[in-house]
């Protein structure tokens, strides 16, 4: 099986310009994902609404993995995303991960906590803005 990760993921999705949303997405997210981030739930397609208004906002930044753990179909990660906004500001955030992979190793299901490090009060919401 090959596995997705958080970092590879992320970076498909946010900062590889080379491929569009749609090819980041199935590449990394099974057909039904879901995802919680701060208690509101999202469908694949809220979440790609989601990711699409990042990649308008954001204009690099990187990943950087912690600790990441795979058991079988389960998942789980802390990281820290440091973005760039084209506006010039940044945002660091911490995140904590569980997710269910699916039978072809992309993600099923995160569920996420989300804490800011340093930002404005307006990118609070970063992680679940659309």
């Amino acid at each position: 099986m090959n596995r997705t990760g958080i970092a590879c993921a992320l970076g498909d999705l946010l900062f590889n310009h080379d491929i569009t949303l749609e090819e980041a997405a199935e590449r990394h997210f099974a057909p039904g994902y879901r995802q919680r981030t701060d208690g509101e739930w999202a469908d694949r397609a809220q979440f790609l609404d989601h990711i699409s208004h990042l990649r308008g906002i954001v204009a690099s930044g990187e990943v950087e993995v912690h600790e990441e753990l795979h058991d079988g179909n389960k998942y789980a990660d802390r990281h820290t995303c440091h973005i760039t906004k084209n506006d010039g500001t940044t945002v660091t955030m911490e995140v904590y991960v569980f997710a269910d992979l699916a039978p072809d190793g992309r993600f099923q299901r995160i569920e996420e906590t989300t804490l800011m490090l340093s930002g404005s009060e307006a990118d609070r919401t970063m992680g679940s803005a659309r």
